[in-house]
């Protein structure tokens, strides 16, 4: 792997000297791991001309449980307690030949930045932008797999919580057990906060788990994903609790899942991102659902859950082969409840056999 972050350094590096900075300081953390590998909490990266530095707060772990970071960086470990490893960095960085230091001002507060700016007087803080962000988007196999397994992960925890009594359980409850499986079949935990939602919650995207209980005739819609080697992937659900679905659950449940089928088969290198939005949310729109639609289709997943690019209606740009996305339409009905499936998948050309499903549960409508 040393090989790989050097290169994705040098990728920056070449980004940083075209735009005139020789120095770059990376802080937002997804970006460190992405540059540096697994790094202690609050690493931050100082890339330069001779050499890059990993500074860090505390040293990092001897049997680190998710890697340890490139053997190739040099390592700086803070001898006082409580000092920002950032405005450590700009110091060493002020101590350097150059005159610009590249810094993630999206990610940087106020107060930070004027740290940086005070501790090194003779640099000038240039904006770095989403430089690393769009290194990330396209996704190496390396790290492909490593959210593939994650989707197993989370297909196995959620699996395994369909077979067992659900009724009478509440939602709360059930989010904490699917958290343990995840756990036990080897995810560092879990990729958001799971969302598991009965009745008249099913459906609400982000919904957090209450003390409701779940009731024969409820929709059941569950929403989870797993971390593993610090990639996050998502998988999401919805089925009916009992032996009967009423016909307007069949209903709403059938429109959802073309839907769905339809934002994924527009997954293909070059598509619009809002091209994937519209064909899903169309077909639900044509329904007369237009106004109880989520403002997202779907979005990049990766070291974050939610990353660039964006399905939606304004997006802008096309997608690349190898970027990750997930696929989510859905639909809530105040009082009622709702339908949302949500898969994980790779944008992949036709000749590779197209878009590549992480998550395979089923999505046919269940009466568990």
């Amino acid at each position: 792997m040393s090989e790989v972050y050097a290169t994705r350094r040098s990728r920056l590096r070449e980004r940083c000297n075209a735009a005139g900075t020789a120095a770059a300081l990376i802080t937002r953390p997804a970006n460190v791991r992405y540059l540096a590998g697994a790094a202690p909490q609050g690493a931050v990266l100082l890339l330069g001309g001779d050499q890059d530095q990993l500074v860090c707060p505390v040293p990092p772990e001897d049997r680190p449980v998710d890697g340890r970071p490139d053997e190739s960086l040099v390592l700086r470990v803070l001898s006082a307690p409580g000092r920002d490893p950032a405005v450590a960095a700009a110091d060493l960085a002020g101590n350097q030949d150059g005159d610009a230091l590249a810094v993630e001002e999206h990610h940087l507060t106020v107060a930070r930045y004027r740290a940086l700016g005070a501790v090194a007087p003779g640099l000038r803080l240039a904006g770095l932008g989403t430089a690393v962000e769009q290194l990330r988007l396209i996704k190496d196999e390396e790290e492909i797999s490593c959210l593939r397994i994650g989707a197993e992960i989370a297909d196995q925890a959620l699996g395994e919580l369909l077979e067992s009594i659900l009724v009478g359980r509440t939602e709360r409850h059930l989010a904490l057990e699917l958290e343990r499986r995840l756990v036990d079949h080897g995810a560092e935990g879990p990729a958001f906060p799971t969302s598991v939602a009965t009745g008249p919650n099913s459906g609400r995207s982000g919904h957090r788990p209450t003390d409701r209980r779940v009731e024969e005739g409820d929709f059941l819609s569950v929403c989870l994903g797993a971390a593993y080697r610090g990639y996050r992937c998502e998988i999401g659900r919805t089925f009916v609790i009992g032996t009967s679905p009423a016909d307007w659950q069949i209903e709403l449940y059938d429109l959802v899942f073309a839907a769905q089928r339809a934002g994924r088969e527009a997954l293909m290198p070059g598509a619009a991102c809002r091209d994937v939005d519209r064909a899903a949310r169309q077909v639900l729109d044509s329904a007369g659902y237009g106004a109880a639609l989520q403002p997202v289709t779907g979005h990049g997943v990766g070291l974050e859950i939610d990353e660039d690019p964006q399905l939606a209606p304004a997006a802008m740009g096309k997608l690349d082969a190898c970027v990750p996305v997930t696929v989510e339409p859905g639909v809530h009905l105040p009082g009622r409840g709702g339908v949302r499936i949500d898969d994980t998948l790779v944008v992949r050309p036709e000749a590779d056999g197209g878009p590549e499903l992480l998550t395979i549960t089923t999505k046919e409508l269940l009466a568990l």
